[in-house]
């Protein structure tokens, strides 16, 4: 678990309404949503994924078809 140590700035009613966190921690936690954004890309595709497969060479051949 990432540990974080943010400070809070808190507006008149005393309300917080900013974070602040060092840049270290903000760093680490941008990687770590990433991350998460990258598992759930993957999750995605391979609900995707019908299991047909196609060799490299066959679809170059197949895009430069279409490309004319």
């Amino acid at each position: 678990m990432l540990a974080v140590h943010p400070q809070y700035i808190k507006d008149t009613n005393g309300n917080p309404s900013f974070v602040i966190l060092p840049a270290q921690e903000f760093n680490l936690l941008m990687e770590e949503l990433e991350d998460l954004e990258d598992v759930r890309l993957y999750d995605e595709a391979k609900k995707e994924d019908t299991g047909e497969r196609m060799l490299f060479s066959d679809y170059l051949t197949s895009r430069k078809a279409k490309n004319g």
